[in-house]
C-alpha cells in the first residue's frame, strides 16, 4: 500500500516502527473523527505491514544461518 504523505520506510529501524505504530494507536483511540480514523488506520497498515515484511526477512536470515 502506497501513500504519497508516507516518507520512504527504509531510512527507519524496526524499533523506530514499533514506535511509529504506538503513536499511531494511540492517536487514533484519542479521536472520535470517522474520518481521521480512517486515515491513522491507512498509516498503521503501511507501517505494519512494512514491520512484518522486516521481521519476515530477519526469520530468513537467521534461518540461513542456522
Amino acid at each position: 500500500m502506497l501513500n504519497p504523505l508516507v516518507d520512504s520506510l527504509a531510512d527507519l529501524s524496526i524499533n523506530e516502527l514499533e514506535d511509529k505504530i504506538v503513536v499511531l494507536q494511540r492517536r487514533y483511540f484519542m479521536t472520535a473523527n470517522l474520518g481521521v480514523q480512517a486515515q491513522i488506520q491507512n498509516f498503521l497498515e503501511i507501517y505494519k505491514q512494512e514491520l512484518q515484511t522486516r521481521r519476515a526477512i530477519e526469520y530468513q536470515r537467521q534461518q540461513n544461518q542456522d
